[in-house]
């Protein structure tokens, strides 16, 4: 059977960052991009009439910008998972982003490979930080790091060593499918421990939880 299309719309004020993006995205033939969008408003009118898989929205964009343009859609076009396309000067707009609902964060000048296995992440339904934002991320919360980090080791202590598992896979940025094949369970328990472990340590989203699986130490991966 033919794989399903992954449908993106694409946000960034800068013509010539869009046409790279969308160049890099059409090397995966399962990958289209369905709409073009140079500020936030565009983008939400945009969303909203084509109704993509994944929007990808630059986090500084004129009229509105990709923080507020991402809580507006989480709320009109759910079914679109939202993935901000950021730079290493949005280390501010990162750490707030997290409370935006957004399944992703991607370096507009990181790997292409990345930027294709971001949009393939979100789009089935997992979380995926590009290595080098999770680190910027952990790196801009400055001088209370060891302290977050033995806070989070203590917030995962009582999960199982199984949920333990989980945890790290979806800071790697699998899908539960992916991490189903793994640990050779089926999809359902994998997504019955995500949404277990959310319920019980207070996270909003994958994306919360995969920060907090850097902070731990669960994911060693140097991208």
């Amino acid at each position: 059977m033919t794989e399903p299309r992954v449908r993106v719309l694409l946000a960034d004020d800068e013509p010539l960052i869009r046409a790279g993006i969308r160049a890099v995205l059409a090397a995966d033939p399962a990958i289209e991009v369905v709409a073009e969008a140079a500020d936030g408003h565009e983008a939400v009118e945009l969303a909203l009439k084509h109704r993509p898989d994944v929007a990808l929205l630059d986090i500084r964009m004129p009229r509105l910008d990709g923080l507020r343009a991402a809580r507006q859609l989480r709320t009109a076009a759910p079914g679109t998972a939202l993935t901000m396309l950021t730079t290493f000067s949005d280390d501010e707009y990162i750490a707030r982003a997290l409370d935006s609902g957004v399944s992703g964060f991607l370096l507009k000048s990181g790997d292409p490979r990345e930027l294709i296995a971001g949009v393939r992440a979100v789009a089935g339904g997992a979380a995926f930080l590009s290595p080098d934002v999770a680190r910027r991320v952990l790196t801009h919360l400055g001088a209370g790091r060891l302290s977050r980090a033995a806070d989070a080791r203590t917030r995962l202590g009582p999960l199982t060593d199984r949920e333990r598992e989980v945890v790290a896979r979806v800071g790697a940025g699998l899908s539960n499918a992916e991490i189903g094949a793994e640990l050779h369970v089926v999809e359902g328990t994998v997504k019955a421990h995500v949404s277990s472990v959310l319920a019980r340590l207070d996270l909003r989203n994958r994306v919360q939880l995969a920060v907090l699986a850097y902070e731990a130490g669960l994911v060693t991966s140097t991208g």
